[in-house]
């Protein structure tokens, strides 16, 4: 596979009477062809400033990035045609059509307007086509947005949090759109928060933390080299649980005390558990494994809990062409 996106040492600084501040420190990312590829990264960690780097809309201090095989943001103008970019949520004309509003967009990007019906029936609009946008429901203005970003077919689609306030249904169906899309052979670049759903659908995921790349590889790979498997440990008697926690540690545990059970790791062979503990008289009554899962991964390397959704100021760009937005336009 070939790279459809690459960044070496991205630097991002900002001045303030605070001083200066790293919002990217020699940042790396690479995404292959044809990949639904997970960005992950805490609030302030420099993952939309990232994005808006790579989509010239921040201009960075130093580092390389480069859009299908050409340097940007210099070919920028040139590659703009082959990526669809939504950073954060974009805004449409309550009054408008769904149709009104991608012929609109169509007619500003050169595109014929036959692809707005193909647009409209990939994101499963075309029979709500022709209603007012005000009457979406948050998960269908969702997918209008990935409509106009694919209005030009583009090889690498950009997504900034698709599913942030979405409920179960909406994250469901905009699972099952990221998948079509890749299935299609798209190369699909996914920030977001909702890490159950990073795991499920991405094929290789970039973790960022302060700036830096802290992970990245497949999924798959990200989990074997950073999860550890803890045993759920249960006891016959309940009052047993933290003497049997000190015994444990004692043997060189790492022991966290849960109501019911132990959580241990830490041990090189299960059968020290029930060894352990069946020297000083206590039995087990469940001894299995957890396999921490991309959330837990997570937490250990950002130290920082996922949310859905940041209170970040609204950058609403949509790389499809001039669209028209309830305030001021797509972009600033």
């Amino acid at each position: 596979m070939s790279a459809v996106l690459e960044i070496a040492g991205l630097q991002k600084t900002y001045r303030s009477r605070k001083g200066v501040r790293k919002a990217l420190d020699g940042f790396d990312m690479v995404v292959e062809a044809g990949q639904v590829h997970g960005f992950l990264g805490p609030n302030g960690s420099g993952k939309t400033t990232t994005l808006r780097t790579l989509l010239g809309l921040i201009r960075p201090n130093g580092g390389r990035m480069s859009i299908l095989g050409r340097e940007v943001p210099q070919a920028l103008p040139e590659v703009a045609g082959s990526v669809g970019a939504i950073v954060e949520s974009p805004q449409f004309f309550g009054n408008f059509s769904a149709q009104d509003t991608l012929s609109l967009l169509a007619d500003a990007g050169g595109v014929p307007r036959t692809r707005v019906f193909e647009v409209l029936e990939l994101v499963g609009l075309r029979d709500r086509s022709k209603d007012r946008v005000k009457t979406y429901s948050l998960g269908m203005k969702q997918r209008l947005a990935v409509a106009s970003a694919l209005l030009k077919n583009p090889k690498l689609l950009i997504l900034d949090e698709p599913a942030n306030g979405l409920d179960p249904g909406g994250i469901r169906e905009m699972r099952g759109l990221m998948a079509g899309l890749a299935e299609s052979g798209m190369t699909v670049l996914l920030s977001s928060h909702i890490l159950g759903e990073i795991q499920l659908i991405c094929d290789s995921v970039t973790i960022i933390a302060a700036g830096r790349r802290v992970a990245a590889g497949s999924v798959a790979e990200v989990l074997a080299t950073h999860a550890s498997t803890s045993l759920r440990v249960r006891l016959e008697a309940v009052s047993d649980l933290t003497s049997s926690a000190a015994a444990l540690r004692d043997a060189g545990a790492q022991v966290v005390v849960e109501p019911d059970h132990l959580m241990v790791s830490g041990l090189a062979q299960p059968s020290a558990v029930t060894r352990t503990l069946a020297e000083r008289g206590v039995y087990v009554s469940e001894l299995s494994p957890v396999t921490a899962d991309l959330e837990s991964v997570f937490l250990e390397l950002t130290g920082t809990a996922p949310v859905q959704g940041e209170n970040r100021q609204v950058d609403q760009t949509v790389m499809s062409g001039t669209a028209p937005a309830q305030s001021g336009g797509w972009g600033r």
